[in-house]
């Protein structure tokens, strides 16, 4: 506008005005001669002008408006061709333009004209000045004019003049600037008033130019024709163009797209332009150098002809790309993304150096422009089916720096010919090795460089940090491709790498921080409300941005770092890449990449150890990063490791920390600048390491070892000197850095208190790894260990003790760990370790105090606790004396903790040495005499258990005595203090109580229901239960003393209901144990009890050792029951328990050990005997009247604290009272129920006697358990006590049961070792206790029932039964199963097993029990009806008939007058009651009976002398006198069947044949002559007897006298027989008697019948009297004068039957 501003004021258009005619009239004057056209013209513009001046008020519009007319003159001029003219011409027509006073035909018109002169080639540059002006001063000129110009100054640039040339190549520039900033101008004109164009779309037609304005089209015809020349095509809209350079054509696009990106992001037009024209055309250009590959063929100096213009082309090319991808990489992604690809190939190792020089500066050019790398990222990377754009430009990179180490740059030799300073100062300083190295490498080497395997590059400064200056780019002039000086692409590479790593780096971190800021802001505005949702959707598209460029180009930036770090010469460089590395990691640590993340970490890491070192966390990820080879166009690139020879200064040599000893190792200057690096990585960034602390600090810990920095007090590395020797060697270089590396590292350390919770744990985990490792190292071997971890993780957790709580756990954990490792040292320091922390933490002025905060002080204690669990000795040692010190120090406030310490000192073990567990007990003794007070009752508990452990552990049976001793203390302090231990432990309870309410749930707490005082006295007899049953008798013996004596001192203290879980819980559940153990206790017999004690022979097996305890367990329970009756028999089950207890005495009573049977009897006799009880504290003292035995008094005043036992009932009736429940007695007189108890002792004593009294069921050669007389003979004695109690309900099936169990008892056999002590010689007639026992059962019994109820009778009968069973033993024995026993007589004791007692005194001591019960109670109901007069007789019938052959004589004699007894009381009996029938079946038993006696199988023995022989007849005798007197008087009474068999039996005695067998001398005696006589003359009198008054006895007469005479009859004719037979020879003695005895006979019986009345004898026995004398008559001829004398007094009687025959007719029948 100022312009216009000067050229329209008033002076300026007059000056113009004059100028003007100035002009017109000198070009009148020169053209005056030549040229008078012109020169009219001239003039008449004179005139024109003065009118236009003259009307018009707007002069300069006036002007503009004719302009044609007022420039033809100046046009005519240029037409001439005249030098002096055409130049005033244009400098009149510039003049005019100028002011703007130009239409535009007059436009036209003018460019017409200098078109002309350029075709003559005039003025040249006076033209291009015109065209200039023309163009610049307005924007009349478009479309063919405009176009026409341009044209124009192409065509001046190719003339034969350089200077033309220039001067048009400039203008033509400017020209093409002005075309398009008369677009721009235009577009801000338009701006406000038209809609805006839409935004431009990727497929808009090119042909749609007609919307454009003008200048726009101007613009775009212009832009396209460009394309079109560049293309070698012709053009549509410059015409007349003759020739065209491509690189001109280059150059102007590139400026367009440079300088108008607007212009192309705005219009669509364009925008499709560059599409469709700009990058086909590129790509097309691009192609040769695509497919050139740098061969051998093509030598560098001499290139094919084709590849002239390749240099220019190719450069200007990559000019233009990077202005494409620079501004219009939003438009153009896949054409880009080509341009991209094609970058990344021409740094490709077979391109041509130059051609990679510039490659690489285009690449620099994108690196310094870290939102464009963004862009590419998102457009590429991220995108799934595209290439991987920006991670091939950064693995490019990569791979170009490795391949100039790799390949010998083709085409400069000066490469390969390392200058002479680098090599030899490396040689030099590694062979040296030594401190002077340093100095000597140091003055040498003085340029930087990287040097790897062999290969020196030289490193220049190429331009400053963050950008890209090119060189080669901007050589525009040159045509030939220049020469790349050695290290020129390196540099550049490496600037760019390093300029990629900040740019992105510090890119993303300023989003980073801009993000978090906004987020806390957030937060603080709106604390609760969850952040808004519009700002969410693109935050995590940025991270998702981020995390992807990261990960797309680590790899890369890592392999091209590392490669470079080790390759590196120069200290700065070093750094640089350093700093690289670490702001990688610290940008993957906050982005949360790990695996990128660690990958730096370990580079940097492994750069810090020597060359090649072992480490294993290091190898194992460099072997994952390794194993990816990144392909790229063909190329892999391999992550390098570090090569050893690079030429480094030795600073330090060292060992390895390693498990096997190696050599020595080197650290160099490099390696120290490393560890400086990753000391400053882990204390700036600590809050973004995560778990690479874990690398970070292995590497630290293996520095600190190769520098020998050990471990000083609290965990602070300090330099030492390495055990192994002096294997250390520093120079002084790094001895001044040694004290600054401990420093920073403690510093490093102690700065863990700013890291927040996360990385703190971070921080510990990786300790606690690095530790695990150096505790894997150290096993197997007593190399001295790594402590770098353990004494830091003491550093960490002694810094952080203010939050202590949030890395107590894993800390502890982990140490726990250390502290059970093998190797001394190792775990010496973790124990260490953790004891100063606990005593650290302990002692901390936490906020709030500990006292205050429970949870924290049991946090604290709960390690000391863990220890526990670690098995060595050492560490043990080390945890007691750190509670010794505790209890010392904080012992009375140790509070809460108590529970925790009181479990170390009780966490004690069997197979720990004896030295702990003294150390531990020292500690319990010390709290029980000093701090029970001290501490909250709820622990009491916990002391007990303690102390009962110390009791359990077998290693030391002092110190278990010992304890059960400091139990009997504890149980004390409960009893002095009860009542405020009492009291606090109420409130406790309360407060659970409640907690547990809250919770809905039950109180968890052992006991519950009882009280809490009481519940602390259970868990005290419970403990004292576990201890009676331990293995040791001695502990046993002393536990189970102790405990009944406290149950007995202190037992009052109780409520009642608690003594329910005493008896259940505690007494129960102990016999339990015991009655377990003891029936599995092992019967191998104990040598000796070590040492040399000697154990008594009832004491030398397991198993009779378990019976002592048994025994004590059982009377100590069965006592309490005694005692305590009074009090259980109110308890709700007391019935159960009593059950219970029972059930234990069965099992203790059936097993098979004898002590314990018979004990257990002792118990059941105890509790039977109980009295109504009476009241405890009534009792004169409560442990005489227990009747405790002497020892167990002497052991609880020994056992005590010294003093008599005080009296319990104040503090227990203090205790009542306080629960309100003093149990009252029940009223005198209502006695309480015991039948149900009697009768379940009855039982239980009934399953006792059946079990021990069943016979073995198996064979005999199982050695079996037969119970022992004294334990039968108890269980029997029990019965009459039991009885007393049961009489009332006593039943006919109880009497059953009893009588099964008698019998069972009495059969039992003795062993023949016990035999001499129990059994009578056999002579003696002598019963056995048990036997005695048994009969006394039975008498109490038989008592009872005679003072009993008349119901009460109906068991006479079954008691009858009972002792005819044991009656029948005199003849035979009871059979014990199916065990072979010998009878005693036979008995040789080495022999026999078994030995059957001798049964016959107690058979007979029974039979005379029956005969005597019998005279009691024969007329009894009962008796009568079951039948047991018939029982009797039948059981007697057995000895009867054995006779001689009974075992014992006595036995059948007893037999016999017990049957004359019992009949002389029964018979009468049975006569009364003949008529009911009930003895119908006794009869024939009693004939048996008789008949077996009087006439017995059995021989009388040889050597019976005579005399026994008649008081044996006497016997029979008597039982003939018998039936004659009780008998056969009432035959009316009695069954005819009966009678007659009594009657034959007369018949058969009275007539005895003779036995053959005896001597002549005894014949008399041995017949038994008076016992025949007795028979004859009964049988006789009961013949005829006058008293014969029913027809029945007469019938039995008649059957007697018929039987005697038949066997007259047989006798008579066997005698003539016999005599007819012998002859001469006299008959034997005994025939003659017989037949002497018979005729004798025969006349008494013919008196007999003369006295009778006839009408008294039958007519028969007539008959057969008459039928005699024949055989009579035989007799005579017998030779004995004895039988002829009593033959004739025989014969003469029968003189009377002599009367003659009667007539057959009588009283009138004939």
């Amino acid at each position: 506008m100022s312009v216009k501003m000067s050229t329209s004021s008033p002076e300026a258009v007059k000056k113009l005005l004059e100028n003007m005619q100035a002009d017109l009239r000198s070009l009148s004057m020169e053209c005056k001669k030549k040229f008078p056209p012109v020169k009219e013209a001239a003039e008449s513009g004179i005139v024109k002008i003065k009118t236009i001046a003259a009307r018009n008020t707007d002069i300069l519009a006036a002007l503009k408006e004719n302009s044609s007319e007022v420039v033809q003159p100046f046009l005519m001029g240029c037409g001439t061709k005249e030098p002096k003219i055409t130049q005033l011409c244009l400098a009149a027509i510039q003049r005019l333009m100028s002011h703007e006073v130009v239409s535009e035909a007059a436009a036209g018109n003018i460019i017409n004209m200098l078109w002309q002169l350029m075709e003559n080639g005039l003025e040249e540059l006076k033209l291009l000045q015109t065209v200039l002006v023309l163009l610049t001063t307005n924007t009349i000129v478009h479309d063919e004019v405009l176009s026409k110009a341009i044209v124009l100054c192409f065509r001046l640039h190719f003339t034969k003049d350089n200077i033309t040339n220039n001067t048009a190549a400039a203008t033509v520039r400017q020209v093409v600037t002005v075309v398009f900033e008369r677009m721009v101008a235009e577009d801000e004109k338009f701006k406000g008033l038209t809609e805006e164009p839409p935004a431009v779309q990727g497929n808009s037609n090119r042909r749609s130019v007609s919307t454009l304005r003008p200048s726009a089209k101007d613009a775009y015809m212009l832009f396209q024709d460009l394309c079109q020349l560049v293309n070698a095509d012709a053009p549509y809209w410059l015409v007349g163009m003759t020739e065209m350079t491509r690189t001109f054509g280059l150059e102007l696009l590139e400026s367009v797209l440079n300088d108008f990106p607007q212009v192309f992001l705005q219009h669509q037009e364009f925008s499709f332009l560059l599409k469709e024209r700009v990058c086909p055309l590129v790509i097309k250009l691009f192609s040769p150098n695509i497919k050139f590959r740098q061969g051998s063929s093509t030598s560098a100096s001499s290139p094919a002809p084709v590849e002239k213009p390749y240099f220019p082309i190719c450069m200007r090319l990559l000019r233009v790309v990077s202005v494409l991808i620079k501004h219009f990489y939003s438009l153009l992604v896949t054409e880009c993304e080509i341009f991209l690809s094609l970058l990344v190939k021409f740094l490709d190792g077979e391109k041509p150096q130059w051609l990679r020089a510039v490659a690489v500066e285009s690449v620099h050019r994108l690196c310094v422009q870290p939102h464009l790398l963004r862009s590419f990222c998102q457009s590429y990377d991220m995108k799934q089916h595209s290439t991987k754009v920006f991670r091939d430009i950064v693995n490019a990179l990569g791979s170009f720096i490795q391949s100039l180490f790799i390949l010998p740059s083709a085409g400069n030799t000066s490469s390969t010919s390392t200058p002479a300073g680098g090599s030899v100062s490396g040689s030099q300083a590694s062979a040296q090795g030594g401190p002077g190295a340093a100095g000597a490498g140091g003055s040498l080497t003085t340029q930087a460089a990287f040097e790897y395997r062999g290969t020196w590059i030289p490193l220049m400064n190429v331009s400053v940090q963050g950008s890209a200056k090119a060189t080669y780019l901007e050589m525009l002039d040159k045509v030939e491709p220049p020469s790349i000086p050695e290290g020129y692409a390196m540099s550049v590479a490496f600037s760019a790498l390093l300029d990629l790593v900040r740019g992105i780096t510090s890119m993303i971190e300023r989003e980073l921080s801009k993000q978090e800021q906004e987020a806390a802001m957030r937060e603080e505005a709106e604390p609760v409300s969850p952040p808004q949702s519009d700002s969410r959707p693109q935050e995590p598209m940025a991270h998702e941005v981020w995390e992807e460029m990261v990960n797309a180009c680590w790899c890369g930036l890592l392999a091209a770092l590392s490669l470079l770090l080790d390759a590196s010469t120069d200290e700065t460089a070093t750094e640089n890449i350093l700093k690289a590395e670490l702001s990688m990691a610290s940008l993957c640590g906050r982005l949360g990449l790990v695996t990128p993340r660690d990958a730096f970490i370990t580079a940097i890491c492994k750069a810090s150890l020597p060359p090649h070192y072992a480490l294993t966390i290091l190898s194992s990820n460099a072997a994952n990063l390794s194993n990816k080879v990144y392909s790229i166009q063909g190329q892999s690139v391999q992550i390098v490791s570090p090569s050893s020879e690079s030429h480094q200064q030795v600073v330090a040599v060292g060992q390895p920390l390693t498990a096997q000893p190696q050599g020595t190792v080197v650290l160099t200057a490099k390696n120290i600048q490393c560890m400086r690096t990753l000391l400053n990585l882990a204390h700036c960034h600590g809050a973004y390491l995560g778990t690479s602390w874990q690398l970070v600090l292995a590497t630290l810990q293996h520095l600190v070892w190769i520098l020998g920095l050990k471990p000083a007090v609290g965990g602070v590395l300090k330099p030492g000197r390495a055990v192994e020797g002096p294997s250390t060697v520093l120079t002084t270089a790094v001895m001044t850095d040694l004290p600054v590396i401990s420093n920073i590292l403690s510093r490093l350390f102690e700065s863990s208190q700013y890291l927040d919770d996360v990385s703190l744990h971070h921080l510990i985990n990786a300790l606690c790894s690095l530790s695990m490792e150096a505790m894997e190292m150290a096993y197997g071997n007593n190399k001295e260990p790594s402590l770098f971890a353990v004494a830091k993780l003491l550093e960490t957790g002694l810094v952080n003790m203010d939050r202590i709580e949030i890395l107590w756990r894993p800390l502890t954990a982990h140490l726990l760990e250390v502290c059970q490792h093998p190797n001394a040292r190792m775990r010496e320091w973790g124990a260490e370790a953790i004891t100063s922390l606990i005593k650290a933490g302990l002692s901390f002025k936490h906020e709030p105090p500990l006292s205050q905060n429970q949870r924290l002080q049991l946090l604290l204690l709960n390690p000391l606790k863990e220890l526990s669990n670690v098995l060595h000795a050492d560490i043990r040692q080390k945890q007691l004396e750190c509670v010794l010190q505790i209890l010392q120090n904080q012992g009375d406030s140790l509070g809460p903790g108590w529970p925790l310490v009181l479990g170390v000192i009780g966490a004690i073990r069997n197979d720990q040495g004896e030295s702990l567990i003294r150390t531990a007990f020292q500690c319990l003794q010390l709290v029980v005499t000093d701090f029970l007070p001290t501490m909250p009752c709820t622990c009491l508990q916990i002391v007990v258990d303690v102390a009962g452990s110390f009791g359990l552990q077998n290693q030391e049976l002092n110190i278990s005595l010992t304890s059960i001793g400091l139990l009997w203390n504890i149980s004390d302090y409960f009893f002095q203090r009860g009542e405020a231990i009492t009291e606090e432990l109420e409130r406790e309870e309360a407060v659970l109580l409640k907690q547990a309410q809250d919770k809905g749930e039950p109180l968890n707490r052992p006991f519950h229901p009882a009280p809490p005082f009481d519940c602390l006295w259970l868990c005290l007899y419970a403990k004292l239960g576990e201890l009676c049953v331990d293995p040791r008798p001695a502990v046993r013996k002393s536990a189970g003393q102790t405990m009944f004596s406290t149950i007995a001192a202190h037992g009052t203290l109780l409520q009642p209901p608690t003594w329910n879980i005493v008896v259940w819980k505690v007494l129960f559940h102990l016999l339990d144990c015991v009655r377990r153990s003891s029936t599995t206790a092992d019967k191998e017999k104990i040598e000796s009890g070590g040492g040399n004690i000697l154990i008594h022979h009832s004491r030398d097996t397991a198993e009779k050792q378990w019976a002592e305890t048994w025994v004590l367990t059982l009377a100590g329970v069965a006592r309490i029951f005694n005692t305590r009756r009074y009090l259980l028999q109110q308890l709700g089950d007391f019935f159960k328990a009593w059950e219970v207890l029972l059930d234990h005495i069965q099992s203790a009573a059936l097993s098979k050990n004898n002590e314990v049977s018979l004990a257990a009897l002792k118990s059941f006799q105890e509790i039977l005997q109980l009295v109504t009880p009476i009241k405890d504290t009534d009792k004169p003292d409560a442990l005489t009247a227990m009747d405790v035995p002497s020892v167990l008094m002497e052991s609880l005043q020994g056992s005590g604290p010294g003093r008599p036992l005080i009296r319990s009932d104040s503090l227990a009736e203090r205790l009542a009272q306080r629960y309100g429940a003093q149990p009252s007695l029940p009223p005198p007189g209502e006695e309480l129920d015991d039948s149900a108890l009697w009768w379940s002792a009855w039982n239980t004593w009934y399953r006792i006697g059946t079990e021990c009294t069943r016979p073995p069921s198996g064979g005999t050669d199982k050695l079996v358990f037969v119970p022992s007389q004294p334990f039968l003979t108890a269980l029997i004695q029990i019965f009459p006590a039991l009885y007393q109690h049961i009489a009332g309900g006593f039943s006919m099936e109880d009497l059953k049961k009893l009588g099964v169990i008698l019998h069972g008892a009495v059969s039992v056999p003795i062993s023949s070792d016990s035999s001499p002590f129990i059994l009578p010689s056999y002579t003696e007639a002598v019963l056995t206790s048990l036997q005695e026992a048994v009969l006394t059962a039975l008498d109490v019994l038989q008592k009872a029932i005679c003072v009993g109820s008349e119901n009460l009778q109906v068991m006479y009968p079954a008691i009858f039964e009972q002792l005819l069973l044991f009656v029948e033993f005199s003849c035979k024995p009871p059979q014990y199963g199916k065990m072979e026993t010998k009878h005693v007589a036979n008995a040789k004791y080495n022999q026999a097993e078994w030995v059957a007692l001798n049964y016959v005194p107690f058979a007979e001591r029974s039979l005379e029990v029956v005969v005597d019960l019998y005279h009691k109670t024969a007329c009894h109901k009962a008796v009568i009806n079951e039948k047991v007069l018939q029982n009797i007789i039948k059981t007697l019938r057995i000895p009867l008939g054995l006779k001689y052959a009974c075992p014992a004589e006595s036995t059948w004699k007893l037999a016999v007058s017990s049957l004359l007894k019992v009949l002389s009381i029964g018979l009468p009996v049975a006569r009364q009651q003949a008529s009911s029938g009930k003895f119908d079946t006794m009869w024939p038993e009693l004939a048996n009976a008789f008949e077996d006696f009087l006439f017995t199988k059995s021989t009388p023995p040889d050597n019976l002398s005579i005399q026994e022989f008649q008081r044996n007849e006497a016997v029979d005798v008597e039982v003939v006198q018998l039936i004659s007197t009780e008998i056969l008087p009432f035959a009316n009474f009695i069954p005819k069947e009966f009678v007659g068999r009594i009657m034959s039996m007369l018949n058969k005695g009275s007539i005895h044949s003779q036995s053959s067998s005896f001597t002549e001398a005894e014949m008399d005696i041995r017949m038994r002559e008076e016992f025949s006589k007795v028979c004859f003359e009964t049988l006789l009198q009961f013949s005829f007897s006058n008293k014969v008054s029913t027809p029945q006895e007469g019938y039995i007469s008649r059957m007697a006298l018929s039987v005697l005479l038949q066997r007259a009859q047989d006798v008579l004719r066997r005698y003539v027989e016999d005599e007819r037979l012998s002859g001469r020879c006299p008959l034997p003695r005994q025939q003659v008697t017989e037949i002497i005895f018979v005729l004798k006979a025969i006349s008494t019986l013919m008196d007999s019948l003369k006295k009778t009345q006839p009408e008294n004898v039958d007519g028969n026995v007539w008959a057969q009297v008459i039928a005699l004398y024949p055989t009579l008559v035989e007799c005579i001829t017998c030779s004995s004068p004895e039988v002829s004398s009593a033959l004739k007094d025989a014969l003469g009687p029968f003189k009377d039957f002599m009367q003659p025959p009667v007539s057959k007719v009588q009283n009138g029948e004939s």
